[in-house]
């Protein structure tokens, strides 16, 4: 979009918030870069000129403005709805592995080489890999200056920074501040409740609607790992340096975050996963506007526009929960999954006292005994063999995956049918148009809205809803009385 100068100063002028993080406007005079929405005089026109990335403005100088942050702007939700190699490496990067790894892993992950995945993130982004991990370490410094009282060493090794002096330089770059500076420009006061969270604040493109994605995560959560209390969600987070706590409460204007971690430098992909599990990079005018084209969808969009996809932090466990959840009620797919848990499950600390354990590994769910699943023996066979899969690296679900290819190699698995399927690419891939045909509530929710009964039919009839069937579904879900459409009280 960034390549359309009319239409971006259209959207300076207005201020308009939907376009936040779509593009970022850097002004020539003052060196600067904002958000589309910032609050100030809008620059003229030929003393603007827009970027696609905020690690391209930094790369060409500019640096980001101290009234509207525009580091702090939702993802562009291009990266949601692609499964292109530009949009794979933009969910690796912001899942860190850039910073674990360097560009080399980045590479090796998704299968090119280091020049043209380069060349690809320039031509499109602005900046390289290096350059938009550096972006991104910029602004987890930035989170940890303002949030904690940690000293500036720790934060600069927590963010990913190899020195000291690198971080100082970089912090004084991107933000015309020195480490100290920021941290004194920051209200004191408030220190979270809980010893050793950090509490930010996760922006969406408005409007969201939080009865289906809280509704789903509370209804389904498995005891021990998730559940909810006083208004979050809360669940149990496995991270590549260690583990963490995550609770989530819905607000009119952003979701409250407060992230308990066994190591600082988890904050990035921590924050990343917790927005990806709330769908809060989605474009939702974009997907209403689409749905709304259709008569029988529009009332329902209507009533409660901003439904998001509510997804997930692993990949591999919620598929292992999807085969669980094959052919049984929500509630016997929670006594399954928590059983489980308690079994092979790694015990951790929760300082509020409501969690207990990790989900389990693929590895250690591969080294139990199938004797011991409750479950009828077509099903432990699909379950024990898509753990083994995934133990032994066979099967790899990731924000990186390809997604035909994945959803192919899903349906060899024994005991994987569409459903199973679709409700993984949805979910735990986050393909946008994942639909579910087969669905008890998708087909109840068909047959009281006049829409075609078989599944090859809904399929047909639902073809005018793409790229958003995946938004579809969750609309058809919330014409139900099930839990998962209502926000727990």
């Amino acid at each position: 979009m960034h390549t359309d100068t009319e239409r971006c100063v259209r959207a300076v002028r207005s201020k308009d918030a939907r376009f936040d993080g779509w593009f970022f406007t850097a002004v020539l005079t003052t060196r600067i870069y904002c958000r589309p929405s910032c609050p100030v005089v809008p620059p003229k026109p030929e003393n603007m000129t827009f970027l696609p990335s905020a690690a391209a403005c930094q790369q060409a100088g500019f640096r980001a403005c101290k009234r509207c942050r525009p580091d702090t702007t939702p993802g562009s939700p291009e990266w949601n709805r692609r499964a292109d190699l530009v949009a794979r490496a933009m969910r690796l990067i912001a899942d860190g592995v850039v910073d674990r790894e360097g560009v080399p892993g980045l590479a090796a992950r998704l299968g090119y080489s280091t020049r043209q995945i380069e060349r690809q993130l320039l031509a499109e982004l602005g900046a390289g890999p290096l350059a938009l991990a550096r972006a991104q370490r910029a602004q987890t410094a930035r989170l940890l200056i303002e949030t904690t009282d940690l000293p500036m060493a720790e934060i600069a090794f927590a963010a990913g920074f190899a020195s000291i002096r690198t971080f100082n330089d970089t912090v004084r770059e991107v933000y015309a501040l020195t480490p100290s500076e920021l941290r004194t420009r920051t209200p004191r006061g408030s220190t979270p409740a809980t010893p050793g969270a950090i509490s930010l604040r996760l922006p969406f493109r408005a409007p969201l609607n939080p009865d289906n994605l809280f509704g789903h995560l509370a209804a389904t959560a498995v005891p021990g790992v998730e559940e909810w209390r006083d208004g979050a969600y809360r669940r149990t987070l496995r991270l590549p340096y260690g583990h963490g706590i995550a609770a989530l409460t819905p607000k009119p204007d952003h979701i409250a975050c407060r992230l308990t971690l066994t190591d600082l430098r988890d904050l990035p992909v921590a924050i990343s996963r917790c927005r990806r599990l709330l769908d809060l990079d989605a474009d939702p005018v974009a997907v209403d506007d689409h749905l709304r084209t259709d008569p029988v969808l529009a009332p329902l969009v209507d009533k409660a526009p901003g439904r998001r996809v509510p997804r997930t932090v692993d990949e591999a466990e919620f598929a292992v929960r999807a085969v669980l959840g094959q052919q049984v009620s929500t509630a016997a797919a929670r006594t399954h999954a928590a059983r489980l848990v308690t079994a092979h499950g790694e015990r951790i600390d929760d300082p509020e006292g409501g969690l207990t354990h990790l989900f389990p590994a693929p590895d250690a769910l591969a080294a139990a005994d199938p004797e011991s699943l409750a479950m009828p023996r077509t099903r432990r066979t699909t379950f024990t063999t898509l753990v083994r899969e995934l133990a032994d690296g066979s099967l790899h679900l990731g924000v990186d995956s390809d997604w035909p290819e994945t959803r192919a190699r899903l349906l060899t698995l024994p005991g994987f049918g569409p459903w199973t399927v679709d409700v993984i690419a949805m979910r735990a891939l986050g393909d946008p148009d994942a639909f579910l045909p087969t669905d008890l509530g998708i087909r109840r929710a068909a047959r009281d809205l006049g829409l075609p009964a078989t599944p090859a039919a809904l399929t047909a009839r639902a073809a005018a809803w793409r790229p958003w069937r995946a938004y579809a579904v969750q609309y058809l879900w919330a014409t139900d009385s099930h839990p998962i459409n209502f926000l727990p009280v």
